[in-house]
C-alpha cells in the first residue's frame, strides 16, 4: 500500500492528466484569442493597412492618368466628386499602359538591386529616364508599401544617378558611386 501511494504522488501518473488538460485548454484558448483579434495570416491590421494603402495610391495614380487622358485636371475630378453633374462623354478613354519600351537596367543606380527594379518597373519605371524624373517621395512610398525590408534604402541620389546614367556618364557615375555607400 505504501507503495502503491508514493508513486501516485510522486510520479507522472497524477500529474499526467492535468499537464494534458492545461496544455490542451491554453491551445484553444490561444486558438480562439487569434480568431477573435486578428490573426490574419498577412501581418494583422498592419499588413490590411499596407494593402489598403497601395490600393489608394494606384486609385490616385489612375484618376490623375484618367484625367489627363480626358483633357481634364485632377482639380477637375474632385470637382465632380464634390457634386459637380457633368455628363460622361460616351466612350471612356482608355488606360494608357506605361511606356516601358526603353527596359534600361536600373541596378546600374547605386542602392538599387533586382528586386527594388521589380518595384519600380511595377509602378510603370522602366528606363533611368523615368527614374531620373520620378520624384524621391514617390520612389519612397513605393519602397515603404513594398514592406518592411525596403524601408530601410534612401532614394535620395538615384534621380541624379538615373539622370548621369541616361545622359552616358559613365565614368562620372562611376567615380561617383565609389564615394556612396548604399546610394547615400
Amino acid at each position: 500500500m505504501l507503495l502503491l501511494i508514493k508513486l501516485n504522488c510522486d510520479g507522472w501518473g497524477a500529474w499526467l492528466p492535468w499537464l494534458l488538460g492545461a496544455f490542451l485548454l491554453g491551445a484553444l484558448l490561444g486558438w480562439l484569442l487569434n480568431k477573435l483579434f486578428g490573426g490574419d495570416s498577412d501581418n494583422g491590421l498592419q499588413g490590411r493597412y499596407d494593402r489598403l494603402q497601395a490600393d489608394l495610391d494606384a486609385c490616385r495614380r489612375d484618376s490623375k492618368l484618367s484625367a489627363n487622358l480626358a483633357g481634364g485636371s485632377v482639380s477637375g475630378a474632385s470637382s465632380f466628386a464634390a457634386g459637380s453633374t457633368k455628363k460622361k462623354s460616351a466612350s471612356k478613354p482608355k488606360a494608357v499602359k506605361a511606356d516601358d519600351s526603353v527596359k534600361d537596367d536600373l541596378t546600374k543606380v547605386e542602392g538599387i538591386g533586382p528586386k527594388i527594379q521589380g518595384i519600380l518597373n511595377k509602378d510603370g519605371i522602366w528606363s533611368w529616364k523615368q527614374l531620373s524624373e520620378a520624384s524621391e517621395s514617390r520612389v519612397q512610398k513605393l519602397l515603404d508599401a513594398a514592406g518592411p525590408a525596403y524601408t530601410i534604402h534612401k532614394p535620395k541620389t538615384w534621380a541624379e544617378q538615373a539622370l548621369m546614367a541616361n545622359k552616358g556618364q559613365w565614368e562620372k557615375l562611376q567615380k561617383w558611386q565609389d564615394e556612396l555607400k548604399g546610394g547615400l
